[in-house]
């Protein structure tokens, strides 16, 4: 296997030649899910069908997906774990179940990929309280030859709820050599606040990473020495004039932090404190960091720009804006310069002492981007003592905050289907129709996001709205309200949807077939956007809307944040 595409184009034939549809690889920013920062999984886009909703493309579908993880960020620098990745994936929607499921991953692993079945062993869920243990999942696999078959609990086995309720089920996960490749999730419960009953529609949701299996297909125990991330190695070696061997974590954490500030960059997130920017501005100064380690003297070139330019060759695929991404990276490196520079000061200061305790060299770690190795580093330079020990407690400390604030991002499950949800995210096309009838008929959606309590709609504007234009745009849309109108849907070929004048989100990827919503006022056309929905049946449904706050997100860019009263 020569390269991702390759394996990519290998593993969409196979699916569709099965019946499957392939639907597009959605942006890194989930649309309407507020649950989650970034998308993790391939199934994030396909959370209301999971849940019942018809799919416009049908039950069977397949598609690569661009993901990000930041949970584990702390693991990358070991030889397969990574930020940034692509997930391989096929879905049943209330079709073929697990005998199907599992067929199909063995043929593909063993025929498409010429995989030996000897090399092949799998794990089943091993059964509790809640749920049987799997015997018809471990007797497919014999079935087919699978002599290797071990049985896990539910942290090795058990896939969900996202949240503390909602679709669940046992997975069955597949090895070659000791190396995952491949896991088959068969939603088949929906936990309950009083716990745990079968689903009427029973999905299965599988996931494989490219970067891992591309190693397996290579021969390469270590995902850094295949030819997904060999160009960007490279360049780290001739920019640091050092060896990848005796370099491997620090390379392995420069590599994968830069690709994932590229992809996270091309989805118009930048480096800031607060959420995606702050997960953004982490990545590249870390990588920053391990550049100074490796002696990089970032001061006398644009070190994370030029490691990007190895990246962009590799994904060609995805249009990525090369002058947009190298030019935050300068941004932020050098910002990152002066902060260090800053950190050197506070050095000085507490090494005055002849000691740096715990908490002065987590300050160095947190305020000034000081790892603890250049901390020590430094601190051996100038022949004093530094509490190691205490620091790696409070680190440890910092770390269960984070992860816990990250996972938070998790407590409301999958996205939210709620309702309230329901009723906002039928506001957000009148909004978008009431803007444009009250402001300029060339606004456009550039972004939304949508959570029980509001709704969030970024829209092109270059000023602030006055107070009698929000005034007219909530007149406008309770006016709307008031009529009681029916909101149909109906689906049809993307390119009719747009020919016969649909609304659709700037720069959003959609399937041939799409789900199109209209609200009609007798002949009077007031909305009609291609949507994943859910929505009310009717504008009643929604109460009265009020606009919260509205406010600058980018140059060009207004946001507007509103309720449902």
């Amino acid at each position: 296997m020569k390269n991702r595409q390759e394996l990519i184009k290998k593993y969409i034939d196979f699916f569709q030649s099965k019946g499957h549809k392939e639907i597009p690889n959605s942006g890194l920013v989930p649309l309407n899910d507020p649950t989650v920062l970034f998308t993790t999984a391939g199934m994030h886009p396909l959370v209301p069908y999971l849940l019942g909703q018809p799919h416009p493309l049908g039950k069977r579908l397949c598609n690569v997906q661009k993901c990000i993880r930041t949970t584990d960020i702390d693991e990358v620098g070991d030889n397969c774990h990574h930020t940034f990745f692509e997930m391989l994936g096929n879905w049943s929607l209330g079709d073929y179940f697990k005998k199907e499921a599992i067929e199909l991953s063995f043929e593909f692993l063993t025929k498409a990929l010429k995989i030996p079945k000897k090399e092949l062993s799998v794990t089943c869920f091993k059964g509790d309280k809640d749920a049987p243990k799997d015997q018809e999942a471990a007797s497919i696999w014999k079935s087919l030859g699978i002599k290797k078959i071990r049985f896990l609990g539910k942290k090795d086995n058990w896939w969900g709820p996202a949240g503390t309720t909602g679709p669940c089920g046992p997975d069955t996960e597949m090895f070659i050599k000791d190396i995952e490749i491949w896991n088959d999730v068969f939603m088949q419960y929906n936990k309950t606040k009083t716990g745990f009953e079968e689903l009427k529609q029973k999905n299965v949701d599988t996931g494989m990473g490219v970067e891992r299996t591309l190693a397996i297909l290579q021969g390469y125990d270590d995902n850094y020495l295949t030819s997904i991330w060999q160009p960007i190695i490279k360049q780290i070696e001739k920019i640091s004039k050092k060896s990848y061997k005796g370099n491997e974590r620090s390379m392995r954490i420069i590599a994968d932090h830069i690709k994932a500030s590229c992809f996270i960059i091309n989805n118009n997130v930048f480096p800031s404190n607060l959420e995606r920017g702050y997960v953004l501005r982490r990545l590249i100064r870390r990588a920053v960091r391990e550049l100074r380690n490796l002696g990089v003297k970032i001061l006398e070139m644009d070190a994370t720009a030029e490691i990007a330019k190895s990246v962009f060759p590799i994904y060609p695929d995805y249009n990525l804006n090369k002058n947009l991404i190298t030019e935050e990276l300068k941004k932020e490196e050098t910002r990152f310069q002066k902060t260090l520079e800053k950190g050197l000061k506070e050095f000085e200061k507490f090494s005055e002492n002849k000691e740096i305790s715990a908490k002065e060299a987590f300050l160095l770690f947190q305020s000034y981007g000081f790892p603890l190795e250049m901390t020590e580093e430094l601190a051996k330079e100038n022949k004093i003592k530094i509490d190691s020990k205490g620091f790696q407690k409070e680190l440890k400390k910092h770390q269960e905050l984070s992860r816990t604030a990250a996972e938070g991002k998790f407590k409301s499950g999958l996205a939210d289907q709620s309702e309230k949800t329901k009723a906002l995210h039928t506001a957000t096309h009148l909004l978008n129709q009431a803007l444009r009838e009250i402001l300029s008929k060339d606004i456009v959606q550039k972004g939304s996001n949508i959570n029980p309590e509001r709704l969030r709609f970024d829209f092109n504007f270059d000023r602030k709205l006055t107070e009698d234009e929000k005034k007219k745009i909530e007149d406008w849309i309770n006016s709307i309200i008031k009529k009681k109108l029916d909101v149909t849907k109906e689906e049809m070929p993307l390119k009719q949807a747009i020919k016969s004048g649909a609304q659709a989100e700037f720069g959003a990827k959609y399937p041939d077939v799409v789900s199109v919503y209209t609200i009609m006022d007798g002949k009077k056309q007031i909305s009609k956007e291609i949507c994943t929905g859910p929505h009310v049946s009717n504008t009643k449904e929604l109460g009265k809307f009020k606009i919260k706050k509205e406010e600058s997100s980018a140059a060009g860019i207004r946001r507007i944040k509103a309720v449902l009263i």
